[in-house]
């Protein structure tokens, strides 16, 4: 297994920051109709030496592992950056810390990247997101419905 491989296998099995966050200050959602992938990130913002800094940031995501993983490590590389930091990061930089992504693979940065620029440019001037904001479910499928099928790569035998 390569670095990277094993890297990306780490990011994947041991997600940080997964899950909606409820007291978020800012929240972004993108999507890529060229691969179907949809990601959510929510961030919380505090006052540190005088800046406003991100103090946290979560994710969910409806899409491949490496988007997963791209969006794990990134939500630890934004704590403690300025939005305007966090908002001049390419998706190249979110994903350092994984190595060099294939090049199939860049765009799950891209949409990391997305969804953080979503998030800090739609911030609301109270700091505080939209309480009526669809769900990252909502905005997948508005008025269709969705089979959600979990793989966990062991397969499991029918009791019936």
């Amino acid at each position: 297994m390569s670095d990277i491989e094993a890297k990306l296998a780490d990011a994947i099995e041991n997600p940080q920051n997964l899950g909606e966050m409820v007291d978020a200050d800012a929240v972004g959602t993108v999507g890529s109709a060229d691969c179907g992938d949809m990601l959510r990130m929510w961030i919380k913002f505090k006052e540190e030496n005088g800046r406003k800094v991100i103090d946290r940031a979560s994710f969910q995501s409806f899409g491949c592992q490496t988007a997963i993983a791209v969006a794990s490590v990134a939500t630890e590389l934004l704590k403690g950056k300025t939005p305007d930091e966090a908002k001049n990061m390419s998706g190249e930089e979110l994903a350092a810390p994984l190595g060099a992504l294939p090049p199939v693979k860049i765009h799950c940065a891209q949409l990391v990247e997305s969804a953080l620029r979503n998030a800090l440019g739609d911030a609301p001037a109270t700091g505080k997101p939209s309480s009526t904001a669809p769900t990252l479910l909502e905005k997948m499928v508005p008025a269709q419905k969705l089979k959600v099928v979990f793989a966990t790569g062991k397969p499991r035998e029918s009791t019936g």
